[in-house]
């Protein structure tokens, strides 16, 4: 029966195609044929893996993704435990790998300890007699990766691509977006109150009264609300030149006196400061008035309330508990924690994390799928050019320059040719856990300055471990990433056909590569400089193009009363379409000599097409939905595909959509791009 339907749902695209009967796919597996195509495509094409793999509580979403990270982790958890049953010298790898898990692990002993671990720097708050203490507090604090009022780092001057330079953030606070503080519908209204008690609850496991915790959560709210009405949304921080304000070291000091900067930088131990990026001017103004105008003992409150956030994972079950309740359940819809050899898997992953990705490479990721990435990867160059050229909307000199920047693509596969040095870090099993994050914050800070203070950009950096199942395009190297952990079912399958490959992981490389040219990318050159390399009327016309897709996703209701926003989106949304245009161009110059067979009643492009698909299957709670739609500049994954599919002719042919279909876009309203 199932076979039949899938059948009658596909028939249009069958004729003309030979069948293999020898063949098979495991896409027939993620079907639901009680949904036709053109109905809800994502059901459709992912309903049977959801049924299959239902969400479970620890989740707030469950994917493919998701499945993936958890094959991932057991792999990764393998590779841990056996350097932690190594007798390791002092010092070694498998020793700072071995003594981190069993710090996280120790759920005894950091119940045992309590606070004392940050004792410290909570007294060190707690003595602090006048403001002039507050910024040697803060810069101290900083080195340390405990939070204070923004952030500092150094980074790709993007006006100068070959240069770092020195960076001020906002920053500051405790909830994602800045819209979670002033908005007043009645689900904000009670996040806001839902975080009261939070802060409240976690002043006093830290030892406060009742009193003191309410009058501590009052001084925190009011100044974290003072920082979030100054900052930059997230839609405003899209536009690069937003958080783009060059000036002289002296000009700063002159725009926001009220921040004795010498002290602060000395003591981050970053000297001889001539020039740098203040990205966030208004929300550094802020601060500045905030130390000036509040009282002393709310500043306290609020740097003590930083220590405890920062550290409210790496103490006793009690807090982390507490802190669960908050951002895992109330803003996401977690119903329980991870097991806690996962949280401490993925602990030991994101502090020493070349470690894990060397161990990893050389027994999970095999030289053939390297060397079929780097033929699929050029095959997608070539259709990319291919797309460029027929754009009938852009001009020959706009075409001339992104061939440029195509053709200088950076292309990173697998893992670097280099290794990260963790030498200089010690993991000390007689301190406790918290005191051994402090001192893996400190090596990463003092690891930054020495990499890139007064150094030129290292292009051969990796900015994603290989272990890590995902990609990336960094406009300032003009480079496109693929670690080996994307690399595998169901993303990239070597028993599987170029339909199955070209749909997933090829759109993948394709979404990387469009990124180069979307509405970010396409501001930045094939040197990664941010400078305007379009003719204004090549410019006119994307941003009219793609104005239909930000219209088409501003009218999707995700829940009852909240819109999917299309400005957010814009850049991924670009992405997904132009990755399906090129990869399908990629898969049909690469089949042109043999067309594929129609495999288990699929057409090769239905298969191309169920297998993009099949990437996005999974579940979302309703917490998770809302807290997304505001922070994420990824679609949700149902719209990804109901979203996507409509506005790319070739799927309408592939599975026979027409007019009476209620995913039926009318031409005159689809994203015509690439």
């Amino acid at each position: 029966m199932k076979r039949l339907l899938i059948m009658t749902a596909i028939a249009i695209g069958v004729a003309g195609c030979e069948t293999n009967e020898t063949m098979k796919t495991k896409l027939t597996e993620n079907l639901d044929t009680t949904y036709k195509a053109g109905e809800d495509f994502f059901q459709y094409a992912t309903g049977g893996w959801q049924k299959a793999n239902p969400i479970t509580d620890e989740y707030a979403r469950y994917g493919q993704f998701d499945a993936l990270r958890e094959k991932n982790r057991e792999q990764l958890k393998d590779l841990v435990l056996e350097q932690a049953a190594k007798e390791s010298e002092p010092g070694s790898n498998a020793q700072k790998v071995g003594d981190l898990y069993k710090l996280v692990m120790d759920s005894t002993r950091r119940n045992s300890e309590g606070i004392e671990p940050v004792k410290p720097y909570i007294d060190a708050v707690a003595a602090m007699k006048q403001k002039s203490e507050i910024i040697p507090l803060i810069a101290k604090n900083y080195r340390v990766g405990l939070g204070n009022f923004f952030g500092t780092g150094i980074g790709t001057d993007i006006m100068d691509s070959n240069s770092n330079q020195l960076g001020i953030y906002q920053g500051g606070l405790s909830l994602s977006e800045k819209e979670y503080y002033s908005e007043n519908d009645e689900v904000s209204v009670n996040i806001r109150t839902k975080f009261r008690e939070y802060i409240v609850n976690m002043f006093k496991l830290f030892g406060n009264s009742e009193a003191e915790a309410t009058a501590k959560m009052e001084a925190v709210m009011k100044i974290e609300t003072r920082i979030a009405a100054k900052h930059l949304s997230r839609v405003e921080r899209r536009n690069p030149m937003n958080s783009y304000h060059k000036m002289s070291y002296d000009e700063l000091k002159k725009e926001i006196p009220g921040i004795d900067w010498d002290t602060y930088y000395s003591i981050l131990g970053i000297d001889g400061i001539e020039v740098l990026n203040l990205a966030h001017p208004a929300a550094i103004k802020e601060v500045a008035a905030i130390i000036k105008d509040t009282p002393l003992d709310d500043i306290k409150a609020y740097l003590e309330w930083r220590i405890i956030r920062s550290t409210s994972n790496e103490l006793s079950d009690a807090i982390e508990e507490e802190t669960f309740a908050f951002y895992g359940t109330v803003l996401s819809g977690k119903k329980v924690q991870q097991p806690r050899w996962k949280r401490a898997v993925s602990t030991v992953d994101g502090a020493l994390g070349d470690i894990i990705g060397e161990l990893y490479v050389a027994k999970h990721f095999p030289p053939a799928a390297k060397v079929r990435m780097t033929e699929l990867v050029k095959n997608l160059q070539i259709a990319l050019g291919e797309r460029i050229d027929a754009q009938e909307w852009m001009s020959d000199i706009t075409k001339k320059a992104a061939h440029e920047k195509l053709n200088t693509f950076t292309v990173k596969i697998g893992y670097p040719d280099k290794w990260d040095d963790y030498s200089a870090l010690t993991i000390d099993p007689a301190l406790s856990y918290a005191e051994n994050c402090r001192n893996m914050s400190e090596f990463g800070w003092k690891k930054h300055i020495d990499e890139k203070w007064g150094k030129p950009v290292d292009r051969e950096e990796w900015h994603m471990t290989p272990q890590t199942v995902n990609a990336y395009y960094n406009p300032t190297t003009n480079e496109i990433c693929f670690p080996a952990g994307i690399l595998q079912y169901p993303f990239f399958d070597m028993e599987e056909d170029d339909a199955f490959n070209y749909g997933a992981i090829g759109v993948v490389i394709g979404h990387e590569m469009t990124h180069g040219f979307d509405d970010q990318g396409r501001q930045f050159d094939k040197d990664g400089n941010f400078a305007n390399w379009w003719t204004d009327e090549d410019a006119e016309k994307f941003n009219e193009r793609t104005q239909v897709i930000v219209d088409f996703f501003d009218k999707i209701e995700v829940l009852p009363g909240l819109n999917a926003n299309g400005k957010l989106t814009l850049g991924e949304n670009i992405a997904d379409h132009g990755g399906i245009m090129i990869s399908l161009q990629a898969f049909r110059n690469a089949t042109k000599e043999s067309p594929l067979p129609v495999i288990d009643g699929l057409t090769a492009e239905q298969r191309f097409f169920l297998s993009y698909s099949g990437v996005w299957a999974g579940h979302v709670r309703d917490e998770e939905i809302r807290n997304l739609t505001k922070s994420d500049v990824h679609s949700l994954s149902r719209w990804r595909v109901n979203g996507t599919l409509p506005h790319i002719d070739e799927w309408y042919t592939a599975f026979g959509i027409t007019e009476e279909s209620p995913m039926f876009v009318p031409q005159e309203e689809r994203l015509k791009i690439w």
